[in-house]
């Protein structure tokens, strides 16, 4: 790295955070993106959904995304951001009265006018033996990013944490073939109708491994033994903020789910610091997270402008005797 000192550093090297990185590296600003190597989607072989990239490969997605944001000298750093920390100063080129120290885990120190964090969720699922194994291949979370891949197969829906019912119902838009298994989730009455409704088989009992041949997912085992067939299974996962606890250390205000509040733009209640991607919106897809990256990137341009007015301002105003 030529400096310690940016105009923006951008925590995180997903979608969202390269596609504000390309903004503001367009916008002739000096801009650092902190990557700790760790998407959520690594495990799945496709990215689907994201228009003029429908089924490529998350990894490659990343790769062409790097490749793009250093044509306009934006710098990556393979690396982990641990504090952020608010700095009040008189105003260092326009800053607008706040900088950012950045500290990584290595030691390292940078200084930032502007800080977007982008670093995404980590996702809650069941503790059943070959569902971590499985996770992104064929035990699946998402029917909009994989549900076309298993249409019309024998498909199953794991009962984990409420919301486990309406995941199937929705899964049933892909098969006429969908079982709910149960397992650790109590259905209510009204559930157990929407389901018969649908057309979903209810299975009860819980599951205690994902049966798998030839590293192909064939079936679901229950703790009586018995399997039922199955090519694939969905699950609805907790999603939580991630445990890096950086937008928390800033005093971010979150909501009642611990997620960090933001405005249209991204914009924290913490001076100077963006969120975007699914660190403030759980739901968002790749093409979703990478929308939320530009909005955030224009907001924060926008922004670094008006402190370099002011600024200006403030420098060609005559003394008052």
């Amino acid at each position: 790295m030529e400096t310690t000192k940016y105009d923006v550093v951008i925590v995180g090297g997903g979608a969202a955070g390269l596609s504000a990185a390309l903004v503001l590296g367009r916008a002739r600003r000096r801009v650092l993106v902190v990557d700790a190597g760790a998407p959520r989607n690594a495990p799945a072989a496709h990215m689907q959904g994201f228009l003029s990239r429908d089924g490529m490969p998350p990894r490659e997605l990343l790769a062409v995304g790097r490749a793009e944001v250093a044509r306009y000298g934006v710098e990556i750093l393979d690396g982990t951001v641990v504090c952020i920390e608010v700095l009040v100063v008189d105003d260092p080129e326009g800053a607008g009265g706040i900088e950012h120290r950045v500290v990584l885990s290595g030691g390292v120190e940078l200084t930032a006018r502007r800080v977007l964090v982008t670093t995404g969720v980590s996702d809650e699922i069941p503790e059943v033996s070959g569902v971590r194994e499985r996770w992104g291949r064929d035990l699946l979370h998402c029917p909009y990013c994989h549900g076309w891949e298993v249409r019309d197969e024998p498909l199953g829906v794991l009962g984990s944490i409420p919301g486990s019912v309406q995941h199937a119902l929705l899964v049933r838009q892909w098969s006429a073939d969908v079982v709910f298994f149960a397992h650790a989730y109590d259905t209510t009455a009204a559930e157990r109708e929407q389901l018969e409704a649908r057309g979903i088989r209810i299975v009860t009992g819980e599951v205690t491994r994902l049966v798998v041949e030839s590293d192909r997912l064939t079936g679901v085992e229950l703790a009586d033994g018995r399997v039922v067939e199955r090519t694939a299974v969905f699950v609805r996962p907790g999603i939580h903020p991630h445990p890096d606890g950086l937008l928390a250390g800033l005093g971010c205000e979150m909501d009642q789910t611990g997620f960090v509040k933001v405005d249209a733009t991204g914009r924290t209640t913490s001076p100077g610091v963006w969120a975007a991607g699914n660190v403030a919106d759980p739901r968002a897809q790749v093409i979703t997270a990478a929308g939320a990256g530009s909005a955030a990137a224009i907001a924060i341009n926008a922004d670094l402008v008006q402190a370099e007015v002011d600024r200006a301002l403030r420098s060609s105003a005559p003394d008052v005797a």
